[in-house]
């Protein structure tokens, strides 16, 4: 019986499609499918019920992802199909242009991107057609580069435009404090933050610096590389897609992700953090309780964007465990979190925790140095704490706009200079909000009223509003 429940992986960039390799190589470990896209020879069939939801199965006995890998530059796709897994694709899934966005927003969305988008839309239609229950889109790109900034931002405008009621969910790698690979990420960042504000219903945060920092204290790795990186977020992947693609006691919607972490339209922004990260030899003689799992969770060095939570308040945590758990470990564990010094939650948030335990263990890829474990658990968790990131992306924003540096590059795409100020002051904004957000309960009134205002009529907003008003 096919899933209600489909989803459409895209994979935008070098970054995304780098990820979406370590992704889907997972997948099909975790389903027991060889990498041609066939049931491995030791499996009479697919490993559960629920595999429709990631892989479409024309009829052949051969299962094709429901993915789409994108480029503007074909090295890294070729790369890919030149892997063991190159027969997994479709060859019209995955599509590159001829020239790549040089780290410019601009030629992504202006100039270079627009010339693939057709293509890119007719293949999304053909995917989406194969789908007899589309629930949404899970998005992977970088928003330094300038295909993952630029096309994304011009891909998710045509996602709203084609498939406005659809959730559509980003796993986004964001510029770290102190490792850069382009002097323009913080320019790339900031406009398609800007630009796809209110087309991402929700977008998991995650950075290279804190991945690295991870990688480096817990694998027993001699030379760290982006395989190491992506595997780790790869396993964040699988746990936040593991309830639409196995059974358990209590599955995740996607749709219940941005319902449960996202107060606001704007402040939809979680962190994303995994446990346990361990070697073979540590995790033989440590195997860890849920409750340890838990609060390692809350320990500002392991999560995967670099902040420090303890100086936010949590708005809402969504808890994905996988393996042996079982809800009353998970009660325990919460309610002790709940005590710890350190971890404060808004005072409107009473509540504060989304729950889902799932009985597939987490595998892990052989060679990666992680070690496979009984249970393992992921947090997305949105707090105010991310406006440290917000304040140091717009600070070097700033830096470079004072001096109008690089700016030739992006007006000779077609950008105009007020997008720029608009991209700013927006962003400014948002660090404005996090910043309130966590003073009282009825700034979060206001707010509400205020996106309220934007999506109803203006006679009834204008009755919500001056009620907000009266009660404050």
């Amino acid at each position: 019986m096919s899933s209600k429940r489909q989803c459409i992986s895209l994979h935008v960039g070098q970054a995304g499609v780098q990820l979406g390799a370590a992704c889907w190589q997972l997948y099909c470990v975790e389903h027991e499918i060889s990498p041609d896209g066939q049931i491995a020879t030791n499996s009479l069939s697919p490993k559960d019920e629920n595999l429709n939801a990631f892989f479409h199965q024309p009829g052949n006995g051969k299962y094709i992802p429901r993915a789409m890998m994108i480029d503007l530059e074909p090295s890294v796709i070729g790369q890919f199909q030149n892997s063991a897994y190159r027969d997994l694709f479709h060859p019209e899934q995955m599509i590159c242009g001829k020239e790549d966005a040089a780290n410019n927003y601009a030629r992504g969305r202006h100039t270079v991107g627009k010339q693939l988008l057709s293509t890119v839309s007719e293949r999304l239609r053909i995917l989406s057609e194969n789908c007899d229950g589309l629930m949404g889109f899970l998005i992977f790109h970088s928003v330094g580069g300038g295909t993952g900034s630029g096309f994304n931002a011009l891909l998710m405008e045509e996602l709203c435009n084609s498939f406005g009621k659809k959730s559509k969910l980003q796993m986004t790698i964001y510029p770290s404090p102190m490792i850069s690979t382009a002097v323009v990420e913080p320019y790339n960042a900031i406009l398609t933050s800007h630009s796809t504000m209110y087309e991402t219903d929700c977008s998991f945060m995650v950075d290279n610096e804190a991945l690295y920092d991870i990688c480096r204290r817990k694998l027993d790795v001699d030379r760290l590389t982006y395989i190491h990186l992506n595997r780790l977020i790869s396993q964040v992947v699988s746990s936040i897609t593991a309830s639409l693609r196995f059974d358990g006691p209590l599955n995740v919607d996607l749709s219940e992700f941005q319902t449960n972490l996202v107060p606001f339209p704007r402040i939809h922004f979680p962190l994303s953090t995994y446990a346990p990260v361990a070697t073979a030899s540590n995790a033989d003689h440590n195997t860890m309780s849920v409750a340890e799992l838990t609060t390692e969770c809350f320990e500002p060095r392991n999560q995967l964007v670099t902040c420090d939570p303890r100086r936010g308040k949590y708005m809402a945590c969504c808890l994905l465990y996988r393996g042996d758990v079982v809800p009353k470990d998970v009660n325990y564990a919460i309610a002790s979190i709940k005590q710890k010094h350190g971890v404060e939650f808004v005072d409107w948030s009473p509540t504060g925790f989304k729950i889902g335990i799932n009985y597939q263990p987490p595998i892990v890829i052989p060679g990666n140095g992680q070690a496979r474990v009984q249970r393992a658990v992921a947090m997305l968790s949105n707090t105010t704490a991310i406006a440290e990131a917000w304040s140091r992306l717009n600070r070097q924003f700033g830096l470079m706009y004072k001096k109008r540096a690089f700016l030739h590059w992006y007006l000779g795409e077609g950008m105009e200079i007020d997008e720029f100020r608009e991209a700013r002051v927006d962003l400014a904004v948002l660090e404005m909000d996090y910043a309130e957000i966590s003073k009282d309960t009825v700034y979060c009134v206001y707010l509400f009223l205020v996106c309220v205002y934007e999506k109803l009529s203006k006679i009834k907003a204008t009755q919500l509003l001056t009620e907000g008003i009266r009660y404050m």
